[in-house]
């Protein structure tokens, strides 16, 4: 062997192509993009914040310090959270556009949501229903849970080839 002489890009991307094609085993799992285990990752990631958000929310009702179960209402605002922005993806008629008026009402209205979800502990704890302590676990486990369903729509919302909906 002589020099090495680098390709473009486009080139080489083809002969990976054709190469994985007729060598499958030999390219088992080296691109992850390609065989979706980037898509797997991020799930299993957001999977994972998920349960610690959970168990922020389990902590500040279970403890014994605390014992109320009054904030696990907040479930339902997780459950309907992601609602309207679902809806709204599926009426929405131009794809293209920046904005849309049917995506701004889903974004007001989960707005909605996610501050009443913060809203709700904040309310149960100055009625001294729960205390404090209980407040400010469900409160971390609220911004948790949140930011798990935003990396969710980030990371399988955009509809390039890892979507959600394959799950």
């Amino acid at each position: 062997g002589g020099p090495r002489v680098t390709r473009p890009s486009h080139v080489t991307g083809r002969r990976k192509k054709v190469d994985r094609l007729r060598n499958p085993e030999r390219w088992s799992c080296c691109c992850t993009r390609d065989c979706g285990m980037a898509g797997i990752k991020a799930l299993v990631g957001l999977s994972f914040t998920g349960v610690i958000g959970l168990t922020f929310l389990m902590l500040g009702c279970a403890l014994e310090n605390y014992g109320v179960y009054w904030p696990l209402f907040v479930l339902i605002f997780y459950a309907i959270c992601p609602i309207p922005h679902l809806i709204a993806k599926r009426l929405s008629d131009d794809t293209d556009a920046a904005s849309s008026a049917c995506m701004e009402l889903a974004y007001f209205i989960t707005t909605g949501i996610v501050v009443s979800a913060f809203g709700f502990p904040i309310i149960l704890a100055r009625v001294e229903v729960i205390e404090w302590g209980a407040c400010g676990l469900v409160l971390a486990g609220n911004a948790v849970i949140f930011l798990t369903v935003l990396g969710f729509f980030l990371l399988f919302g955009r509809g390039d080839d890892f979507s959600w909906e394959q799950w």
